[in-house]
């Protein structure tokens, strides 16, 4: 964040030309109606899609998807898979363009007057279901496609139930979670809901309510229907929140901002009594270690010979406290470009616990960002649970901001400041896995981990390159559609690569979007209008364009970061007199 660098995202690209080993599939097309001879959409879950008797492929009838509006026709089934297995999936199809692929994997396409078939494979992790799609593209007219393959062994034992439908949230306490969901097909003695391995509930109906639960947590469920042959394979998951969060005094809608306070980095100084009073966090940039490896963090203002204008530290903490009894919240980020942290050892993590503390403490501060870029954190190959994870980088510094928090309480204010690579690219490719750069997903245990206590997530909507997100689609930064498939992906969750494991979203509370405050302050500067086109998608549900929200719409969504504040003010405070407003007027 600190200085204009090349994006790390650019080695996504490299993951392809590597792999795990898998088992080879024996051949057995696991879908009901793969040729749509039953002459309807029966097996199958679509929208503005029919089956029609000309032109088909082989047989009496075929499917035909029309995208409408904001909506691109897709059908798809789910079945049941064994884990570690390699399938293979085919389809013959035609028309205008039509896509073929497998949800949190691989996908192709083509557009062809004539039938043709579409061809991939994909590898299952540990996972025990996997869903096929087909859907054309918005408003390019209709698609047809027939006879589809999805090859290799069934994750179910014959006379098992069907998968079940996926859970939706029917209400929530701070203390309990009510779900419901779609009956499964054939005969169902029972469900079970799950929550990762461990079943916490069991019902003979399609609802169930999870109580024994705290409050502020998220949780996420997934369903599998029994009977006396067997289990279904589990639905797809969904996660809720129970009611209780503390309030740390933020407005719903929130700016937030790095200042520059050990560098100037070529626009300038601002003192800390200087920064107008439209920001509501102000993220002190940066505590960086000693080395390394040593936890050690040291937070050194700028020197004279750099800041000319830098105030003394009794007026930098008198500032401080005169922001805070504005309701503003200062806190110190720790890392960026240049401050690579690895607490490999637990003696550097208790050491970064002590010196982030006398920090803390010295200046009054509210909180921490973490800030962790470049090589500060990658997984071990075989680390491939995000909810369990076993890398020492990634297990220490859970234990230490574990440890922060509960030294501080309920008012402790923990931000997070990662780049895509680090995120959201996780939803293609995990780095341990073993494939590919082992940086990729590698936030993702850290957040799950302190997902109770996160107060805001911002990840940096900029340094990256394209990203997929759920609608299998590349995105590239600098426009509204760019925020709007990155931040839906943190409401929604997603399934983490080829590991079958699905991470929760997160409370709408909780996420904000990162963005530079000008073209001098990074890659991907978007326009206040795209800027807010984008944020009145996510919080309104209105021009989204032609993406559709997985996640639904977010009120409650807390706002926009800025690298950074002293960028803004070289720009003539182009970013706080846009968005200040247009915060304080959304609903």
């Amino acid at each position: 964040m600190r200085r204009s660098r090349l994006s790390a995202t650019l080695a996504a690209f490299l993951l392809a030309l590597s792999g795990l080993l898998a088992v080879p599939a024996q051949a057995a097309n696991l879908l009901a109606n793969p040729g749509f001879e039953a002459g309807s959409l029966s097996g199958w879950t679509c929208a503005n899609a029919a089956t029609v008797s000309s032109p088909v492929h082989s047989g009496s009838y075929a499917l035909a998807g029309t995208p409408v509006g904001s909506d691109y026709a897709q059908c798809s089934q789910t079945v049941s898979v064994q884990a570690n297995t390699t399938y293979t999936v085919s389809a013959w199809v035609r028309g205008n363009p039509v896509y073929l692929g497998i949800t949190g994997g691989p996908s192709t396409w083509s557009g062809n007057s004539a039938y043709n078939q579409l061809q991939l494979t994909f590898t299952t992790g540990n996972q025990t279901s996997a869903q096929l799609y087909l859907h054309g593209w918005y408003g390019a007219g209709t698609y047809y496609a027939d006879d589809v393959v999805l090859d290799g062994p069934g994750g179910n034992t014959p006379g098992t139930p069907g998968v079940p439908g996926s859970p939706q949230t029917t209400g929530v306490t701070s203390t309990s979670i009510g779900l419901s969901w779609g009956a499964s097909a054939g005969t169902v003695t029972g469900y079970r809901v799950y929550e990762g391995a461990a079943v916490v509930a069991t019902t003979t109906s399609t609802s169930a309510t999870v109580s024994g639960l705290k409050a502020c947590e998220t949780h996420s469920y997934s369903v599998a229907a029994y009977n006396s042959a067997g289990e279904s394979a589990k639905s797809s998951a969904a996660s809720a929140t129970t009611s209780g969060c503390v309030d740390t005094g933020l407005p719903k809608h929130a700016l937030v901002g790095y200042l520059h306070a050990s560098f100037a980095n070529g626009s300038g100084y601002v003192r800390m009594a200087d920064v107008p009073a439209a920001w509501d966090i102000i993220d002190l940039a940066f505590g960086e270690p000693t080395s390394v490896t040593s936890g050690d963090i040291r937070f050194t203002r700028c020197p004279v010979s750099e800041c000319p204008n830098v105030e003394s530290d009794a007026d930098f903490t008198a500032a401080i406290k005169a922001k805070q009894a504005q309701g503003k919240k200062v806190l110190i980020s720790i890392g960026g470009q240049n401050g690579q942290v690895q607490l490999t050892t637990t003696a550097a993590r208790d050491k970064f616990v002590s010196s982030v503390s006398a920090i803390i403490d010295k200046y009054g501060l509210n909180g921490l960002d973490v800030d962790f870029e470049g090589h500060s954190l990658s997984l071990n190959a075989g680390d491939t649970d995000f909810r369990n994870p076993t890398t020492p980088v990634i297990v220490n510094l859970i234990s230490a901001l574990k440890t922060l928090k509960a030294k501080y309480g309920s008012g402790f204010v923990l931000t997070m400041a990662p780049e895509t690579f680090f995120v959201q690219v996780g939803y293609q490719f995990y780095g341990g896995s073993g494939a590919g750069d082992a940086r990729t997903g590698a936030y993702l245990p850290v957040i799950h981990a302190l997902r109770d206590s996160l107060t805001v997530l911002h990840v940096q909507d900029y340094n990256s390159g394209p990203v997929m997100g759920l609608d299998n689609t590349y995105h590239n930064m600098g426009g509204a559609e760019f925020h709007i498939a990155m931040t839906d992906m943190l409401k929604a969750g997603f399934t983490v690569a080829n590991t079958g494991q699905f991470f929760p979203g997160l409370r709408p509370d909780q996420i904000a979007i990162g963005l530079p405050a000008a073209v001098s302050a990074g890659n991907g500067y978007t326009s206040p209008a795209d800027v807010q086109t984008a944020v009145n998608c996510l919080v309104k549900g209105s021009g989204c364009g032609s993406y559709t929200l997985r996640g639904g719409t977010s009120p409650a969504f807390r706002g926009l970061m800025t690298w950074s504040i002293n960028w803004d003010k070289y720009y003539n405070w182009e970013f706080q007199n846009s968005h200040e407003p247009f915060l304080n007027a959304l609903p």
